[in-house]
């Protein structure tokens, strides 16, 4: 008798570092579910990959700003679910999917604000909510921060703010599901080589170079240094893992 596969969520897995923690659950022999927010092909790319790998999967559009449309998304994962395994349960909940905002604080405006508010905040916190009682007993959140949340850089007080947010939500969560044996972690990343804020880090060389310069081990990050470690807190070897920060940045300004 074969085991069935756990099945994680991951928001914004079609590019960047949502693309590689899929990647990674599914060589975990996970099954994911991944969300977009616009661009349908390489979401089904993903997908195919991930099915390469032996491993179920299936993309959903979600603009994670939008909190209205959380319960029909739930909804959708749910029927897909039940289709699949005869239940509308999964295992674990990754909060990745996010935006850039690089801003002064002076100049910041408040529609900026409520954008990065809705995305990095206010819809992880009732993403999470909703998901709550689709998740399996003794399963995990994984909530993406930033080393922007423990360092300082001019133009992300924004940003960096509502990640600091997240961090402390995760203990609260962390506390109040442990009577599921729901364990919440935060995992977050350093300057990475994506696309993410127009892949300025990396296409700007001196931002890039920078960045290496302060790092303990010599250079900018790589998707595939994060993606592997949101799988691992999703293994059996993670199981007592919680309410925990980890850093993954390669020892950025230690």
């Amino acid at each position: 008798m074969t085991t069935k596969s756990k099945i994680a969520l991951v928001t914004g897995g079609s590019r960047g570092l949502g693309k590689n923690m899929a990647i990674n659950l599914a060589k975990k022999g996970i099954d994911v579910i991944l969300t977009y927010n616009s661009n349908q092909s390489e979401a089904n790319n993903v997908v195919a990959e991930i099915q390469s790998l032996g491993q179920k999967a299936i993309a959903f559009q979600l603009d994670t700003s939008n909190i209205k449309s959380f319960d029909d998304f739930l909804l959708r994962v749910s029927n897909y679910l039940t289709e699949q395994n005869g239940n509308k349960h999964f295992d674990f909940l990754i909060n990745n999917a996010g935006t850039a905002l690089y801003a002064p604080f002076a100049e910041t405006t408040e529609e900026q604000f409520d954008e990065v508010l809705n995305i990095h905040y206010k819809g992880v916190f009732f993403l999470t909510q909703k998901a709550l009682p689709f998740i399996n007993d003794g399963g995990r959140i994984i909530n993406i921060s930033s080393g922007l949340a423990r360092v300082s850089f001019p133009g992300s007080s924004a940003y960096g703010s509502m990640k600091g947010a997240i961090e402390v939500l995760t203990r609260y969560l962390a506390k109040e599901l442990g009577p599921r044996r729901i364990a919440a972690n935060i995992v977050a990343p350093g300057a990475i080589e994506t696309d993410f804020g127009g892949g300025r880090v990396r296409d700007n060389k001196e931002i890039n170079d920078h960045v290496a310069s302060v790092t303990a081990l010599g250079r900018v990050g790589l998707p595939d240094d994060i993606g592997g470690v949101v799988a691992f807190l999703c293994t059996e070897d993670a199981k007592w893992i919680n309410g925990q920060r980890i850093e993954v940045s390669g020892g950025m300004m230690l």
